[in-house]
């Protein structure tokens, strides 16, 4: 699949659509930041937001900024004709947002953009 550091903050999501793959891949792209909204349960701002679509993977990175804390988050996001599959590497971020959290609210904003 993808080389992402499989440690235990690295957070993986799939979930399943019946729209075009154009279609899915325009919406993930236009909403993106909206994507990482809401996690924010802490006084945590993103920033320095990186991605770049490679055939139907979008690779991305951003910086999770708390204080004179900064910590790099970074993943993939693969289309395919049925699936999203997310990939989320939280690094130290994990310690400030339980991965669970993480999920619940990745999965309830990608599943609203492939309605």
């Amino acid at each position: 699949m993808h080389p992402i550091d499989c440690g235990k903050s690295t957070v993986r999501i799939t979930l399943s659509h019946d729209r075009p793959k154009e279609e899915i891949k325009q919406s993930i792209d236009r909403s993106f930041n909206d994507v990482f909204k809401g996690i924010e349960i802490l006084p945590v701002r993103f920033a320095e937001e990186r991605k770049a679509w490679k055939g139907d993977t979008l690779s991305f990175s951003l910086t999770a900024k708390m204080g004179i804390v900064n910590t790099p988050i970074k993943g993939t996001i693969e289309v395919t004709d049925r699936d999203v599959t997310i990939d989320v590497d939280l690094g130290m971020f994990e310690r400030l947002v339980p991965a669970t959290k993480v999920r619940e609210v990745i999965s309830k904003r990608v599943r609203g953009l492939l309605r």
